[in-house]
């Protein structure tokens, strides 16, 4: 369901929905490729090597590590789809990689971007079972349990997400283009208002809901400890830094393109808009998609800042190249020692 709000708002918005307003073709192909890019380059570089350090640290697995390598994958699989759409926009709208591709580029993105609310939802509520109740956190999270909510996670956004598997790239005869990203326009409204309440409750509000009462019980249960206990520790430190990074990925990526999707569908009804505030609600759905899209660029923040021992894992894993650095240039070192003392007493 969420898919077919997102294919609405592409296809009514960067088609443009009036002949007689000027077309918005030049921005949204320009905002398109230079954000996409960009977030291509940032997301391969922090999730790639995020990923490479959470598998190598795998033996020192936990709940909270299973969903942060999750996340990292649902991120790589996004991003490394991102490129074919920067492809698309700098042809100015031509598509000319099938019609599979097309399909895949377009489903990975809303995997990502649902996968992404629930597992962060489920990293804060195993955070808030950690601070708040410590005792029965040790019986109730496990990482079997950890690996079963993600399973579910998954089968949920692919699930919700399968409408964009129904539609692939079609010809458009008014620009002689063939088109991927922006189905042909149409469907009845009402349903898809309707549609889109409810997407908006299972797959944005309910998950932001729970992740506000989790950090309001763990703010709650922070205060009310001594200093002497804050100081010892150190969970506490980290569940501070998830709360900044999760809210702010949320308000900036999550809530603008939720929000405008809702309130473009509400446009769409109105018979009293004018050219400049059709423009306008076009534009804002070019950049809040990008907004949305770039949630892959937060989550190694979060990694790195409020993961479990990621830090640690990292100097561990830096340590043991240095050392193993230092192996390789003693046994060369050896080695060429050898060979001079062979050829001195050869000579």
């Amino acid at each position: 369901m969420q898919p077919q709000m997102a294919q609405l708002n592409l296809s009514k918005s960067v088609e443009g929905n009036s002949t007689d307003c000027p077309s918005i073709d030049d921005f949204r192909n320009q905002v398109y490729s230079t954000s996409y890019s960009l977030i291509t380059v940032l997301g391969l570089f922090g999730n790639g090597f995020a990923l490479a350090v959470l598998i190598r640290s795998y033996r020192q697995s936990s709940p909270f590590h299973v969903y942060m390598l999750n996340l990292a994958v649902s991120d790589l699989l996004c991003v490394m789809t991102l490129p074919l759409r920067v492809l698309y926009y700098v042809n100015k709208g031509q598509w000319n990689h099938g019609d599979f591709l097309c399909r895949i580029s377009s489903y990975t993105l809303y995997v990502n971007l649902y996968c992404s609310i629930y597992f962060m939802a489920a990293m804060s509520i195993t955070r808030f079972l950690a601070i708040v109740f410590p005792v029965q956190n040790l019986r109730l999270v496990t990482e079997t349990r950890s690996r079963l909510v993600c399973v579910g996670i998954w089968l949920f956004s692919c699930l919700s997400s399968s409408p964009f598997l129904m539609s692939g790239q079609h010809f458009d005869h008014n620009t002689n283009k063939t088109k991927c990203f922006e189905p042909p326009q149409g469907g009845p409204l009402q349903k898809l208002v309707m549609m889109n309440y409810l997407s908006l409750v299972i797959g944005f509000a309910l998950p932001f809901l729970v992740i506000l009462l989790c950090y309001a019980g763990i703010v709650r249960t922070l205060l009310s400890r001594t200093h002497a206990a804050r100081r010892q520790r150190s969970t506490d430190s980290r569940a501070i830094r998830m709360i900044v990074i999760v809210l702010l990925t949320f308000f900036i990526s999550f809530m603008p393109y939720h929000v405008q999707r809702t309130l473009h569908l509400n446009f769409l009804s109105r018979t009293d808009t004018n050219c400049s505030e059709k423009i306008a609600m076009q534009k804002s759905v070019v950049v809040t998609l990008c907004l949305a899209a770039a949630n892959s660029c937060f989550d190694p923040l979060l990694y790195f800042f409020s993961g479990e021992g990621f830090r640690s894992r990292l100097s561990s894993m830096r340590q043991s190249f240095t050392a193993s650095g230092l192996q390789h240039a003693a046994r060369l070192k050896r080695g060429l020692q050898s060979g001079e003392n062979h050829q001195v007493k050869d000579g």
